[in-house]
């Protein structure tokens, strides 16, 4: 019963900002990713769990129509952004089960993952494979129902985010650079269709990100010269 309680308050929850309504779930998993992203640059394996569980509870919210319960500001559903958290989940738990596998393979205390740049053969996969990954997704969300301004901008947020949880999972510095360039679009996008929480966890996860990629740039570099 308590557990069954428990969920009721997760789904149900809300904080009244005059008219507008925003869900407990968009905050909590906000704050969940803010955590895994922090957990990342510190290569740590919880990151995965703690990012996962985050973006299950966001999935909910971005399908609003499906899970507004009551929230009539987000009773509406963005395919991309609902699509990004579920892709996110599937490619956490690679992630998760590679760092894990790094981590044990080595002597105690070997990190799960050691940064680096990708090679010019990667690059030569990854950028044809994103294009095509984005136009495909664009038409998806399109023919789903999904118009507007925003189309294109739910779709970059899905595709940057697909390919930086890959590259964080793989240990490319450049992962961080791809975060900067989804954050960059994610705080109007979030702002303007009312998920306010979400949209200010994308202004505070820029300084993280940077942060991240300075410091697995350093990394990148001492282990270089150690080779």
């Amino acid at each position: 019963m308590l557990q069954i309680t428990i969920l009721e308050w997760l789904f149900e929850a809300q904080i009244n900002f005059g008219s507008k309504s925003i869900t407990y779930r968009e905050i909590i998993g906000g704050l969940l990713g803010l955590s895994s992203a922090v957990l990342g640059l510190k290569r740590k394996v919880i990151a995965w769990p703690v990012g996962i569980t985050g973006d299950a509870l966001l999935f909910t919210v971005f399908l609003g129509a499906v899970f507004s319960f009551g929230a009539d500001d987000q009773e509406k559903n963005f395919y991309g952004q609902a699509s990004r958290n579920l892709l996110l989940i599937i490619v956490s738990i690679y992630g998760w089960i590679r760092w894990n596998q790094h981590r044990k393979s080595g002597a105690p205390g070997t990190p799960p993952v050691v940064p680096r740049w990708t090679t010019t053969k990667e690059k030569i996969i990854l950028v044809p494979a994103i294009i095509i990954f984005y136009t495909l997704a664009y038409q998806i969300f399109k023919s789903l129902g999904q118009t507007g301004t925003w189309l294109a901008v739910d779709t970059w947020i899905f595709t940057g985010t697909a390919l930086a949880t890959f590259g964080m999972s793989r240990g490319y510095v450049e992962f961080w650079l791809v975060w900067v360039a989804v954050d960059l679009v994610g705080v109007p996008f979030a702002f303007s269709n009312g998920y306010y929480p979400t949209g200010t966890l994308y202004a505070i996860y820029l300084p993280f990100v940077i942060w991240g990629f300075i410091s697995w740039l350093k990394i990148s570099k001492k282990e270089k010269a150690t080779v």
